[in-house]
């Protein structure tokens, strides 16, 4: 007779008993004693900014190669997102122009799109940094601020934080002057903030 065959059914259970279960029934790495989570590592905050500029950079790599491929397969020149007419208006704005070849229009369209759509993807990586999931004017002036060849738009969307240095600037010169200034965190219309004499 065959000792693996026995027909007596295995004891039943006791009580507080160990019990023995297949191994498979354990994932490997609690068989192995480690923990069945991967901890998550503390990243210094300039490698992280480090890892989202990287992040940021490919991105814009895989839009302009993606921009590149879309252009050699363009075959319908026919259907625009922005109207030519529009295009053509402001093209005509400079006294100089007399004419327009009715290609011009639809390279400068195309030119607009590819302008707006790397601005917004440039904006859209400082939203990303500051955690936000919306598209804000002081992203795009970030963008702008931080990309050599949008400098010619300095001027026509400043930063705001620009207005916060100037307002830190105009503070620390008062208070060079000997102006008192009202205390931090009291509003600056109060008028017991301060009492000021004039000087006779």
């Amino acid at each position: 007779m065959d000792p693996t065959k026995s027909s007596t059914p295995p004891p039943a259970p006791v009580m507080g008993a160990p019990v023995a279960y297949p191994p498979a029934a354990y994932p490997p790495a609690a068989a192995a004693g480690a923990p069945a989570y991967a901890p998550q590592l503390y990243v210094p905050p300039a490698a992280a900014a480090a890892q989202q500029a990287a992040a940021a950079q490919q991105q814009l790599q895989m839009f302009w190669a993606e921009q590149y491929r879309e252009i050699e397969a363009t075959t319908d020149f026919k259907n625009h997102n922005l109207p030519l007419a529009r295009i053509k208006k402001i093209m005509k704005a400079d006294e100089d122009v007399r004419m327009i070849a009715a290609e011009a229009p639809v390279v400068f369209a195309r030119a607009c799109e590819m302008f707006i759509l790397e601005l917004t993807h440039r904006g859209w990586a400082h939203a990303e940094e500051n955690k936000r999931r919306t598209l804000q004017k002081s992203d795009i002036a970030a963008a702008i601020a931080r990309t050599e060849v949008f400098d010619f738009l300095v001027d026509i969307v400043p930063r705001d934080d620009a207005k916060d240095a100037d307002a830190a600037a105009a503070a620390a010169a008062a208070a060079a002057a000997g102006i008192p200034r009202p205390a931090p965190g009291v509003p600056a219309t109060d008028p017991l903030a301060y009492y000021y004499v004039p000087q006779q």
